[in-house]
């Protein structure tokens, strides 16, 4: 991966994690974290992992997100000065669900 993708990656991650803060409203108590930005090496397009926090509000945030596609895309254009600006997508990111299932299997043997 080029410099130029991970500089943008790390962008990418910044700008969005403010634009949650001001333009995401989510449940009380729900907690919303950008766990990995992948970008095309063309530049095109952006899969933004997302882990939620409790767990079984992830259909909801994804629902959200989906519904706020055109906000979040629209306050991130604007901050980031450059051609072609990439199309986002959001993704679940059940890292966090799959080590707990993992622990709580260990802890049973």
């Amino acid at each position: 991966m080029s410099d130029r993708i991970v500089k943008l990656n790390k962008l990418i991650k910044e700008h969005l994690g403010e634009i949650f803060q001001r333009e995401l409203s989510l449940k009380p108590g729900m907690f919303l974290t950008i766990a990995k930005v992948d970008t095309s090496i063309d530049i095109r397009y952006t899969r933004v992992s997302i882990s939620v926090y409790p767990y079984k509000d992830s259909d909801y945030a994804i629902k959200t997100l989906a519904k706020e596609i055109y906000v979040i895309q629209g306050a991130l254009n604007k901050k980031l000065k450059m051609r072609p600006l990439p199309r986002l997508e959001f993704i679940l990111d059940s890292t966090e669900e799959e080590a707990d299932k993992i622990e709580k299997i260990l802890t049973e043997i």
